[in-house]
């Protein structure tokens, strides 16, 4: 799959950190049985990799990326759990070949107009619009559609399902990365109906 076709898998990416592995699989059936299909899973803990192992075998038709890359170190890791889309913090060259070789499809960050037209000299036309709320929000990602129509983004960082409607109403707007549809309490505490229902209600925030 491609990027962009990841992201129209639906409006919201749970953007989750795993401290146990063991957790992960019932975490994405409830995630699936509320209607999402696509988890990033965050390189923020040791339990990151197994986690994404264990999802891609109990969860097979769950869509599993690992978030936070950084390091070209990091890529070949990520294939080999299994995971099928990488995400980055912010845009560097050198990693998007890397990235493409390993057969990843890939979504680095922009906070900038700058940024995204180097990550468009790149082959690029799906980004991460991270931080968002820093970056100006969803008057800083209306200022740039008209001046790069051809790009798309999933916006993340600080946003909740109290805003997330106003960045999926954006035409340059795919879909919205967050915490709020598996938030980490109830991770801990294997609380699944309570995701299910929240991922139903982030199904939902595309009107």
């Amino acid at each position: 799959m491609n990027v962009r076709d990841i992201l129209k898998a639906g409006p919201v990416i749970p953007v989750v950190t795993i401290d146990d592995a063991a957790q992960a699989p019932g975490l994405a059936k409830a995630l699936m049985a509320g209607g999402i299909r696509v988890i990033e899973i965050t390189l923020r803990t040791p339990a990151a990799l197994d986690a994404v192992r264990a999802i891609r075998a109990q969860v097979p038709d769950m869509i599993v990326g690992i978030g936070t890359l950084l390091d070209a170190e990091q890529v070949a890791p990520a294939v080999e759990a299994g995971a099928v889309f990488a995400v980055s913090p912010g845009f560097d060259q050198a990693l998007v070949a890397q990235v493409a070789a390993a057969g990843l499809a890939y979504l680095p960050g922009i906070q900038t107009v700058s940024e995204a037209m180097a990550a468009r000299r790149a082959g690029l036309d799906t980004l991460k619009f991270f931080p968002a709320k820093a970056a100006g929000g969803t008057y800083g990602l209306d200022q740039i559609r008209p001046v790069l129509p051809d790009i798309a983004f999933c916006p993340t960082g600080g946003i909740g399902a109290e805003d997330a409607p106003a960045y999926l109403a954006l035409p340059n707007v795919l879909c919205v990365g967050g915490s709020f549809p598996a938030p980490a309490d109830a991770i801990r505490d294997g609380d699944w109906a309570r995701i299910e229902e929240l991922a139903r209600k982030a199904v939902a925030l595309r009107g």
